[in-house]
């Protein structure tokens, strides 16, 4: 079969890879379409310490059952599904406390297990969540990893109706954490983002004001925007040392900052004026089976569009291309699928 194989920091080569057979309780999948995320991206760069060359990466993906090994029998050839990339003990403290995300022995799909930039992969059955086998469902289903980060972060941030909620950054997590924020009753006051593109597409998703960093101020809007109280809660979908300081500057006494962005390893924060004003901080990571759940439910809406402004699919011949361009000359459009 065809795969896109990462050999190195900025080398990536189409080659021919045999087929994967399913083990006893694992499904073959044929990918249908695979995302590109943004963790993915320093891997490529080589600065991602869990992602160790020759690789095939692709953790974002829906695709059709085509074989299942022995003892899978929930799925049956040309089901369509999408597959949980998280791979857990379920015995560990955090699993038996619905934690999975912090599964003392999780691996991920494409990370640490040949992943879906290829036309098939092998998953665990129990990772795998039924729907349906149309092109448009597969499509709008492998945002399902990237919604679940949203909704985890709108969870562990405590959106609830009338949250008042900042957002810094509209690549695919910002965008579709907009979404996890407004479908938990929150409002988004603020979206801070430097690409015009995706700036527009937070804008027409609902964000009731949106700013370039470049050019104005966020803090400074986001204290006009709320009376100069600040917001209830702060997303920093970007994880740069400057973002991280932004939310703690933007969010009100008592209020909020949730982590998403795994960019900057380590940042210098104002911890005498956390303290002072009781602000939390709170990393986010991945999510757990139900926030995967939850989001797959809320893509059945049919809320996210998937129109070229903000997305765009290619064939996995383009992988390497992608992720040059994404990195060198990031587009307007915030996220790219590839079709085996």
């Amino acid at each position: 079969m065809r795969a896109v194989i990462w050999n190195g920091p900025r080398e990536m080569e189409i080659g021919d890879v045999p087929v994967p057979q399913p083990k006893a309780g694992e499904v073959l999948v044929k990918i249908h379409s695979v995302g590109i995320c943004g963790s993915e991206l320093s891997g490529f760069l080589g600065e991602s310490s869990i992602r160790v060359p020759p690789l095939i990466m692709g953790h974002e993906f829906s695709g059709i059952v085509d074989q299942c090994g022995d003892g899978a029998t929930r799925f049956r050839e040309g089901d369509g599904v999408v597959v949980n990339p998280i791979l857990t003990c379920g015995e560990c403290y955090y699993c038996k406390r619905e934690l999975q995300n912090l599964c003392q022995h999780r691996q991920i799909v494409g990370v640490h297990t040949p992943g879906a930039y290829a036309e098939y992969v092998t998953v665990p059955e129990a990772n795998c969540l039924p729907v349906s086998n149309t092109d448009a469902s597969l499509l709008v289903n492998s945002l399902a990893e990237p919604m679940a980060c949203g909704v985890r972060a709108a969870k562990v941030g405590g959106v609830q109706p009338g949250s008042r909620v900042m957002i810094l950054g509209a690549g695919t997590i910002g965008l579709l954490s907009l979404v996890a924020v407004q479908q938990a009753g929150g409002t988004v006051v603020l979206v801070s983002e430097t690409n015009p593109g995706r700036l527009a597409t937070a804008k027409e998703w609902g964000a009731q004001q949106v700013c370039n960093p470049l050019e104005d101020d966020p803090v400074a809007l986001c204290r006009q925007l709320t009376g100069g109280l600040g917001v209830d809660l702060v997303i920093d979908a970007v994880g740069s040392t400057a973002t991280r300081q932004t939310g703690i500057q933007a969010v009100r006494a008592g209020g909020k900052v949730v982590w998403v962005g795994l960019h900057t390893a380590e940042s210098p924060i104002p911890a005498n004026n956390i303290i002072r004003s009781e602000i939390q901080v709170a990393g986010s990571f991945a999510y757990t089976p139900a926030d995967f759940q939850e989001a797959v439910d809320i893509l059945a809406k049919g809320i996210v569009h998937l129109d070229g402004t903000w997305l765009q699919e290619r064939v996995l011949e383009a992988c390497e291309a992608s992720f040059a361009e994404l990195i060198d000359n990031p587009p307007e459009t915030a996220k790219i699928i590839l079709h085996p």
